[in-house]
């Protein structure tokens, strides 16, 4: 019996241990491992989660784009101002345009002064700004023989300047002037070139000035008969010539 009663004892004692190591396995801060979220944390360390920033967030003294902020007393930037474009119209008070082609009306007679001859001996061409603005027109002729009607089927004729070129201002409704002197034709009927070569006949002239277009005119009364396809002009003048 005394043995039975040891062999009890004994049995109880390691029941008792046991049953003190699962508790004390247990215990906060114990050297036994918490299983229970599946994995071991090791006991008075802090989890790497607490203190690692969560990924994608932005750092401390940084934008949500990864820029940093600014310093309050940098500058801002400032937009350079847009420039006015450039205007082509001559400025308030600044020098007139050159009179375009459609600003001028362009008539043609014979002059009262004229070289002895049966041609046609001198022409007046006669320029008028019929536009709202005054303009400029300026410098020589040129002049080319023409038929009715067909100004680019026209022979420029060899010009000979009298005059240093010149420009002029002319007002709305204003005039200015150039006068064509051609080599005159000679004797009766048909006539001849003093040169030898056939007088010409023209029904229009075509006269341009720089800038300012060709005009196509024809005279008021009779055709351009003319020698040797030559003609003298003078520079662009508000005086009336003769």
């Amino acid at each position: 019996m005394r043995y039975v009663n040891k062999m009890r004892g004994a049995a109880m004692a390691v029941v008792v241990a046991s049953a003190a190591l699962a508790v004390a396995g247990c215990q906060p801060g114990a050297g036994g491992a918490d299983t229970s979220d599946g994995g071991a944390t090791p006991s008075g360390t802090v989890s790497s989660t607490a203190s690692s920033p969560t990924p994608g967030a932005p750092k401390p003294g940084s934008s949500a784009s990864g820029s940093s902020t600014p310093s309050a007393s940098r500058p801002a930037s400032s937009a350079p101002a847009a420039s006015a474009p450039a205007s082509s119209a001559p400025a308030p008070g600044g020098p007139a345009a050159t009179c375009s082609a459609g600003s001028l009306k362009a008539t043609a007679r014979q002059a009262a002064v004229r070289p002895a001859g049966t041609g046609t001996g001198a022409a007046v061409v006669e320029f008028t700004n019929v536009s709202a603005r005054t303009c400029v027109l300026k410098g020589h002729p040129t002049v080319a023989g023409a038929g009715n009607g067909s100004p680019e089927m026209n022979v420029p004729l060899t010009v000979k300047p009298a005059g240093a070129a010149a420009s002029v201002t002319v007002a709305p409704g204003a005039k200015a002037w150039v006068k064509l002197t051609f080599v005159q034709v000679q004797g009766e009927a048909d006539g001849y070139c003093v040169s030898g070569s056939a007088p010409v006949v023209y029904p229009t002239m075509v006269v341009g000035l720089p800038g300012s277009g060709a005009h196509q005119v024809a005279l008021d009364d009779g055709q351009f008969a003319e020698c040797d396809d030559t003609v003298t002009v003078t520079t662009v003048t508000t005086v009336q010539p003769s």
